[in-house]
């Protein structure tokens, strides 16, 4: 009797095995997590680039992604060009695109109150998703880019310790957002525009006596926010295709800003890598529904605990 419920017993303990492919289970959906979470971290840039120097949020930064996206596809599949001619077309021109919404929509209103400006910026990604859903050749279809980067899987491990494996889609996302972060870093550290720019978000007229011309200043900051928002756009069509609502995914990016710090470029990166992973985890291991608002949760417990954000500096104003 006493073998009997040793038997069950055993039977009823996982087996090493089992512990094992959980493990790599879970490892592997923390790969799929960080490529989404790449990114969140590169739309979450754009809002915290445009926020640490002129203190708005840039609510339309999910839809300057989608803009970027079509004019990739434009390029590359429309007119035909090589993917990484017509990628480097379209942040090009989603730069310039940038630089101009900052002179001619965004420069005219400032000194308003910031709820204002914000509200513009919300009413120009309307604009935006209805004037893509109206050109020809776009319209509110679902379309794709192809791109030198296959879904084939590259194995991290040999095959005899177990599987875990990333495509190359997913691999050359994390890629361009590491090589994405270390340019910025580069460019703000080391040129002298890039100090400039960091002056202009420190104190605008200290700089403006220092002989930088804060307004073109910020409008390089838009373009910039743009392009790279572009580049988000042009890296995430291949999993999620391209359509005039992808931009929404910058409600997921916001979050990711915030939770890093508001303001800090490293905070946007980790922050964005953060809500990818745990969206990713909640989709797989919790009932339908938390996927969406897992994310969250875990934003409002970390504000609650930290309400500067994980990298965010505390700041307070005399009254």
């Amino acid at each position: 009797m006493s073998e009997i419920q040793c038997g069950k017993k055993n039977k009823q303990e996982p087996s090493d095995n089992y512990w094992e492919a959980v493990l790599f289970e879970f490892l592997q959906l923390v790969i799929g997590g960080v490529s989404i979470g790449c990114i969140y971290a590169l739309v979450a840039l754009g809002f915290v680039l445009i926020y640490k120097a002129t203190e708005v949020v840039n609510f339309a930064q999910g839809d300057l992604m989608m803009l970027g996206a079509f004019l990739a596809f434009t390029f590359i599949t429309i007119l035909g060009w090589n993917y990484w001619l017509g990628a480097l077309a379209a942040i090009v021109c989603m730069f310039v695109i940038g630089n101009l919404m900052d002179r001619a929509i965004l420069r005219p209103v400032l000194g308003q109150p910031q709820f204002s400006i914000i509200m513009i910026t919300i009413g120009v990604g309307y604009i935006a998703r209805s004037a893509a859903g109206m050109m020809p050749g776009w319209g509110n279809e679902t379309y794709a880019i192809s791109t030198p980067f296959s879904s084939q899987g590259m194995r991290l491990i040999p095959e005899s310790m177990g599987q875990l494996v990333v495509s190359q889609t997913d691999l050359s996302v994390i890629v361009a957002t590491l090589l994405f972060c270390a340019g910025l870093f580069a460019f703000f550290k080391y040129t002298r525009l890039g100090v400039a720019m960091q002056a202009s978000s420190q104190n605008q007229l200290a700089s403006y006596y220092m002989g930088i011309p804060v307004k073109a200043v910020f409008s390089m900051i838009w373009g910039i926010s743009a392009a790279v928002a572009a580049a988000a756009g042009i890296l995430l069509a291949p999993t999620t295709l391209i359509d005039t609502n992808m931009g929404f995914i910058g409600l997921k990016a916001f979050p990711a800003a915030v939770l890093g710090g508001f303001g800090s470029i490293p905070g946007a990166v980790v922050g964005g890598v953060i809500i990818g992973i745990i969206e990713t985890l909640a989709g797989f291991y919790l009932p339908p529904g938390f996927k969406n608002v897992a994310a969250y949760l875990v934003l409002l417990l970390v504000l609650v605990v930290r309400p500067q954000g994980l990298f965010g500096e505390k700041t307070g104003k005399r009254v």
